[in-house]
């Protein structure tokens, strides 16, 4: 059974191949992303509908059904999967995410260009590894040298989702460690996915400086995070948010980085657009913008 809730917030497809213990028969699977199927030899047949459910029988049969009125069903998927969360190789509702993020990077140099036109940026280093992609294209738009001044540590988890502050905080030095060379001396525009709580971005901005940078900047491909998300993503209570009632000058401070910068919403939202070229498309972007499309008021009275 794979079922799709009625805003689609959460990305699943559907694939198929030929069984390969029944001649003449299908196997089928749902999957968050597309990269599922790819690597088990599936072909992606299709992402499912807003309130649809499919029902693959033990006979290879296929029922498909939209379990709510059409009125009630509005394809509103979560900016986030493709801020963070999906793989680059992965497509989600006909976008490809690589694309995506491309577009990300592009628009993230196009406002450094717009608001410090004098910039003294030396190098473009990324914050691996989900922020590569737009680190890339950020790069080669401000006509920068794109490095990689960290390398990460495969056995350790993903930290914004650890739990407590303090096993975030240690796990970040475990995780990450800096070539040197690329940040001796040099003014280095730092590029992240996203800064949420600010543990990571604080440990890594030290660890530039420790390396001998000269300045650090710092920019993320996503917006300013200030809202708790209450759609599966561990984002909690606003207070913990390192940009909840703070500007950009003030986060800057707090992270202490020479500046910062965020993406706006609009070019996020128009990067994922332009990259499935679907111009009127809508996001559940409420971590950035304090708007949840299932109607609820969300205050600290609701955790």
């Amino acid at each position: 059974v794979g079922f799709r809730d009625p805003h689609g917030i959460r990305p699943i497809v559907m694939g198929a191949r030929d069984s390969p213990t029944s001649s003449g028969k299908k196997d089928y699977i749902f999957a968050s992303e597309s990269v599922a199927s790819d690597t088990l030899g599936f072909e992606l047949v299709r992402d499912l509908s807003p309130g649809e459910a499919i029902v693959v029988t033990m006979d290879g049969g296929v029922h498909t059904r939209r379990c709510l009125p059409e009125s009630m069903c509005k394809l509103a998927p979560c900016i986030f999967e493709y801020v963070y969360f999906a793989r680059p190789d992965s497509i989600m509702d006909g976008i490809s995410v690589y694309e995506s993020r491309l577009k990300m990077g592009e628009k993230l140099a196009e406002q450094v260009t717009e608001r410090y036109p004098d910039h003294d940026i030396d190098v473009v280093i990324p914050i691996p590894d989900t922020s590569r992609t737009s680190a890339v294209q950020a790069a080669y738009i401000l006509g920068r040298p794109y490095r990689e001044g960290f390398i990460k540590n495969r056995y350790i988890a993903r930290t914004f989702i650890m739990p407590g502050q303090a096993t975030r905080k240690k796990s970040v030095r475990l995780k990450l460690n800096t070539i040197k060379s690329e940040f001796a001396g040099r003014n280095v525009l730092l590029v992240d996915d996203s800064v949420v709580r600010g543990t990571t971005a604080t440990e890594i901005i030290q660890m530039a400086r420790d390396a001998g940078a000269n300045k650090v900047y710092l920019t993320s491909a996503a917006p300013p995070i200030r809202y708790p998300n209450i759609y599966g993503i561990d984002i909690p209570t606003r207070h913990e948010l390192v940009a909840y009632g703070r500007e950009e000058d003030e986060i800057a401070e707090k992270l202490g980085c020479d500046w910062v910068l965020y993406q706006r919403l609009g070019d996020l939202e128009d990067s994922v657009r332009e990259a499935g070229e679907c111009p009127d498309q809508a996001y559940e972007s409420s971590c950035f913008s304090g708007r949840y499309v299932t109607g609820e008021t969300i205050d600290d009275e609701y955790f």
